[in-house]
C-alpha cells in the first residue's frame, strides 16, 4: 500500500498574522430575530443587529424570498423590519406568517441569521366541552375543556358563573383545562363552565351541571382508573402534567413510576390533587413512559395506566466552526457539531447560499465536517453552519481567508506520467512560466483515482529535478497526479491532473513442498493463497540434476495444489521447479532438490508391512497364538534331544578316559589320530575305532542341529580340545566331561511371552566354559517370522 506523507506547510508568519488580525473584522450577529406570535391587525417589529467591518448592508428574507420596502413593510435603518398591520391573509392571497431571517454583508462576506417563525395569534373553538354528570357523595367529579390557541390560552373555571374558591384542596385545576373535585359533597352541586383566553380572543364553554346523590357507603369497590395519562410532546423548559384519576372503596393509593425502571426524581416534581403528576422545567432526560398505578390499601390489588412523554430540545452547538487562513492550493477544514432532540440536520452556506458538494468541496460525517481541497481565491468567503430540528434552529459562521502573495510562481506545466512497473509510475513536468527563480521545491500530490480527495498524500521533490518515481503503488490501479511549485511566500496553483494506470503484476513466488512417496515417485505440493496475486495457473518442471533439459511445463489450473511425479530413477537426484503465471507473464519460480536414494535404502532394510491388516488380524484371529504354542513345544523337544545326545557323548568320552588310564605306555607321535584322539596300541584298536566313530556321529548330529554353537575353526573337528595336559604325557590332550557334554542338572528350559505379539521359547545352559550360552526360538503371533540363536 502506498505510504502516507504529511503535506508540506510553507506559511509566512507575517501572512498568518495578517490573517488572524482580519478575524476581528468578521461579521457577527449580536441580536437575531426570535420566534413570535403576532396579533391580527397589530404592528409587528423584528430586530436584527450585527457588527463587523463597515460598511455593512442588511436585508430581510421571508421564506427565502427577499423582502422589499412597501407601504405594508418597512426596513428600518437599525436593521429591523416593521410590519404596520399584521395580517394572516392579505388581499393578494399572501400572508404575513412565515419564516423570517436577516442577512448582513460587507466586503469580507455575507452572513444569514437564524430563521424566526412568525405566526398569528389564534384561539379556536372548544373541541372538548364540559358535560353534566351525576356523582355519588364521596365520589370524584371531573370536567374538561380543550381548546387550541396561539399563544397557549389560559383556562379558568367558574361555578354558578363565579370563580372557584382557590383555598379548597378538594378542587384541582390542571393547566390542560381539567377540573377535578374529590370527596364530592352536596355543596358541590351546581353549574360549571370554563373560560379560555389569550391575546387573540376569549371564549366561554358551555355549562354543565353537577348533581350529587345518595350518601356515603362502606360497600367495597375495586380500584379503577377513570382517566389515565395522555401522550404528550413538549419542549424543554415547559411544564408537563400527567393526569391520573382513580376511584374505589377504600380509596386507592395512586403511585407513579417509569416503565424503564429509572427513578422519576424529586427536583421539579409535584403531585397535584390526589394523583396527578406535574413536571416543571422539562429536560430531555424526562422523556419516557410513565405508569400510574392505583393500589388497594394493604393488598397487591392494583390497576395501571400509562402515557408517553416526549421532550424535544432545539438545536444547540457543541462545537462551532472556527475562522482560518490558508495559502492558495492547500486544504481548509471546518467542523460543526450540534445536538438536540430530534437530532438536528446540518446545512452549510457560503455567503448566504446553500453549499453543495462539488469536485473540491466535500461534506462528511453527516455534514459535520466541511473540507475544501486546493483552495483558490474564489473560495474566500464566510461559511455558515445551520442546525435545525422540530424544536428550533441556530447558526454559526466562520470565515476562510485565502493567503495569496505577489510573485508566486505559476502552476507547473506539461505533466506526464509513465507506468514503469506494477508498483511504480514516473511523473515528469516542466517549470512554471512565471516567477521560477524563487521556487524552492515541488510537491507531488498522489491519490487513487477512485478515492476521495481527502485520501490524497504528497511527496516533496527538490527543485533540482523535474521528475519523480512514485513507488509502493498497487498493480493494475488508476492513479491521479498533480504538482504545485512552492516558494518561501507560498504555493502556486495546482497543475493540470494526469491519470495513469500501473502495469499488471505477475504472480508472486509460490511456496513449494516435496514429499517422497516411494523409491520412484514424489508428490509436489504448494499453497494457492491471496499472496500470490492474480494468477491463472501453475507451471511445473523437473529434471535430473545437471540435466540439460527440463521435463515440462506441466500446466495446472489455479485450483490445483499438488501433483505426483512418477517413474523416477531411484538412484538419481532431481530438481523440481514451480511457478505461477497470468496474462502478464510468468512469476518467479521456486526450486527444490530431492533424492530417492534414502527411500530405496529404507525399502530394502525395512520391508513395509500392512499395518492395517496386521491390526485387523490381531483383533480377529488367534491363529498366530496357536502356531506359536506349537513351535514352542517343538523347541522343548529339540532341547530334550540336545540333552540326550550330550549325555550319550559324556558316557563315551568318560569311557575313553578310563581306557587311557588303564594303558601305561605312551603312544608314539605317529600313532595319533588326525582328529586329536589318542590310539591305545594295537590291542584295543578295533574298540577305539568304533568308539571314535560313534562320538563323531554324535558330534556331527549336534553340529547339524546347532551349527552356530561351535567356533568356525573347530567345526567338523569333533569336540573342542582341552587346555589341560594329561599327567601321562604333556603332548596328550585329555578330554574331560565338562568340555564335551552338558550335565542334565545344569540345563534350564524357560518359556516367556513378549507383549501380545510374539511367543519366545528359550533354553538356557549354565555351563561357564561352553561357548553355547543359550538356545531360543521366537515366533510372531501371526506366524510371520521366526528366529533361532
Amino acid at each position: 500500500m502506498a505510504r502516507r506523507r504529511p503535506a508540506p506547510r510553507c506559511l509566512l508568519p507575517l501572512l498568518l498574522l495578517l490573517g488572524d488580525l482580519g478575524h476581528s473584522s468578521e461579521l457577527t450577529f449580536t441580536m437575531e430575530p426570535s420566534d413570535v406570535v403576532a396579533v391580527e391587525d397589530q404592528p409587528l417589529k423584528l430586530q436584527c443587529q450585527v457588527e463587523g467591518l463597515e460598511p455593512i448592508s442588511k436585508s430581510w428574507r421571508k421564506n427565502g424570498e427577499l423582502l422589499l420596502d412597501s407601504q405594508h413593510v418597512s426596513l428600518l435603518a437599525n436593521g429591523s423590519v416593521y410590519i404596520r398591520k399584521f395580517h394572516k391573509l392579505l388581499d393578494d392571497g399572501s400572508s404575513d406568517e412565515g419564516e423570517y431571517d436577516c442577512t448582513a454583508q460587507n466586503r469580507l462576506g455575507l452572513v444569514v441569521s437564524r430563521k424566526a417563525k412568525v405566526q398569528v395569534a389564534t384561539l379556536s373553538p372548544f373541541h372538548v366541552q364540559p358535560q353534566s354528570m351525576v356523582v355519588e357523595e364521596g365520589g370524584v367529579a371531573r370536567f374538561q375543556c380543550q381548546i387550541h390557541g396561539l399563544p397557549e390560552p389560559l383556562i379558568i373555571w367558574l361555578k354558578n358563573r363565579r370563580p372557584l374558591e382557590a383555598g379548597d384542596d378538594r378542587f384541582t385545576l390542571l393547566p390542560t383545562g381539567v377540573l377535578q373535585i374529590t370527596q364530592v359533597g352536596e355543596a358541590d352541586s351546581g353549574i360549571y363552565h370554563c373560560v379560555a383566553a389569550n391575546t387573540a380572543n376569549t371564549r366561554h364553554s358551555q355549562e354543565a351541571s353537577l348533581t350529587v346523590q345518595g350518601s356515603r357507603t362502606n360497600v367495597y369497590k375495586e380500584p379503577a382508573i377513570l382517566v389515565g395519562p395522555e401522550n404528550l410532546t413538549l419542549t424543554v423548559h415547559q411544564t408537563a402534567v400527567l393526569e391520573c384519576v382513580a376511584t374505589g372503596n377504600p380509596r386507592p393509593i395512586v403511585s407513579w413510576s417509569r416503565l424503564d425502571g429509572r427513578p422519576i426524581g424529586v427536583e421539579g416534581i409535584q403531585v397535584l390533587g390526589t394523583g396527578n403528576l406535574m413536571i416543571s422545567d422539562l429536560s430531555v432526560q424526562h422523556s419516557g413512559i410513565y405508569v400510574c398505578a392505583a393500589n388497594k390499601p394493604g393488598t397487591r390489588v392494583r390497576r395501571t395506566a400509562q402515557g408517553r412523554l416526549v421532550v424535544q430540545a432545539p438545536a444547540k452547538f457543541v462545537q462551532y466552526p472556527q475562522s482560518i487562513s490558508r495559502p492558495v492550493g492547500t486544504t481548509a477544514i471546518f467542523n460543526c457539531l450540534a445536538q438536540g432532540e430530534p437530532i438536528p440536520q446540518l446545512t452549510w452556506l457560503k455567503n448566504g447560499e446553500i453549499l453543495a458538494p462539488s469536485g473540491h468541496i466535500k461534506l462528511k460525517n453527516n455534514n459535520n465536517t466541511l473540507t475544501i481541497n486546493g483552495i483558490s481565491p474564489e473560495d474566500e468567503a464566510i461559511y455558515q453552519c445551520i442546525a435545525e430540528n422540530d424544536a428550533g434552529s441556530t447558526q454559526a459562521s466562520a470565515r476562510l481567508t485565502v493567503l495569496w502573495a505577489e510573485g508566486l510562481p505559476g502552476p507547473p506545466r506539461d505533466v506526464k506520467t509513465t507506468a514503469l512497473s506494477a508498483t511504480a509510475i514516473q511523473v515528469s513536468w516542466s517549470k512554471p512560466l512565471q516567477n521560477t527563480r524563487d521556487v524552492i521545491g515541488y510537491v507531488l500530490h498522489i491519490r487513487k483515482t477512485a478515492d476521495p480527495v481527502e485520501m490524497e498524500y504528497q511527496e516533496a521533490v527538490s527543485k533540482s529535478t523535474l521528475q519523480q518515481v512514485v513507488t509502493d503503488l498497487e498493480a493494475s490501479t488508476s492513479y491521479t497526479f498533480h504538482i504545485k511549485a512552492y516558494t518561501s511566500r507560498g504555493a502556486s496553483k495546482p497543475s493540470e491532473t494526469a491519470i495513469t494506470n500501473t502495469l499488471g503484476e505477475v504472480p508472486a513466488v509460490p511456496a513449494l513442498f516435496i514429499k517422497v512417496l516411494n523409491n520412484t515417485a514424489i508428490q509436489v505440493a504448494w499453497e494457492s493463497s491471496i499472496k500470490l496475486g492474480q494468477h491463472e495457473g501453475f507451471k511445473l518442471y523437473y529434471r535430473r540434476i545437471h540435466g540439460a533439459l527440463f521435463t515440462g511445463p506441466v500446466l495446472l489450473p489455479r485450483n490445483v495444489t499438488s501433483y505426483n511425479i512418477t517413474h523416477l530413477d531411484p538412484m538419481i537426484a532431481y530438481e523440481v521447479k514451480l511457478l505461477a503465471f497470468n496474462c502478464h507473464g510468468d512469476g518467479n519460480s521456486t526450486v527444490r532438490f530431492v533424492t530417492l536414494r534414502d527411500a530405496t535404502e529404507r525399502s530394502v532394510l525395512n520391508t513395509p508391512c500392512d499395518c492395517l491388516k496386521e491390526e485387523h488380524s490381531s483383533k480377529t484371529s488367534t491363529t498366530g497364538i496357536i502356531i506359536g504354542t506349537h513351535i514352542g513345544v517343538t523347541c522343548i523337544i529339540f532341547c530334550v534331544l540336545f540333552l540326550v545326545f550330550g549325555y550319550r557323548g559324556r558316557l563315551l568320552i568318560c569311557k575313553h578316559v578310563e581306557d587311557g588310564l588303564a594303558t601305561p605306555q605312551a603312544p608314539s607321535r605317529a600313532q595319533r589320530n588326525p582328529q586329536g584322539l589318542v590310539i591305545n596300541g594295537g590291542v584295543g584298536r578295533a574298540r577305539e575305532e568304533f568308539t571314535a566313530n560313534r562320538k563323531m556321529a554324535d558330534i556331527n548330529e549336534l553340529e547339524r542341529l546347532f551349527p552356530a554353537s561351535l567356533p568356525n575353526e573347530h567345526q567338523h573337528k569333533g569336540i573342542t580340545q582341552s587346555t589341560n595336559i594329561s599327567p601321562i604325557s604333556e603332548e596328550q590332550p585329555s578330554l574331560t566331561c565338562q568340555n564335551s557334554a552338558f550335565p542334565l542338572d545344569e540345563l534350564v528350559v524357560t518359556r516367556e511371552p513378549r507383549a501380545t505379539f510374539e511367543t519366545v521359547v528359550q533354553c538356557s545352559l549354565d555351563c561357564p566354559k561352553s561357548k553355547v550360552k543359550q538356545l531360543s526360538f521366537t515366533v510372531a503371533k501371526d506366524n510371520s517370522s521366526g528366529t533361532t540363536e
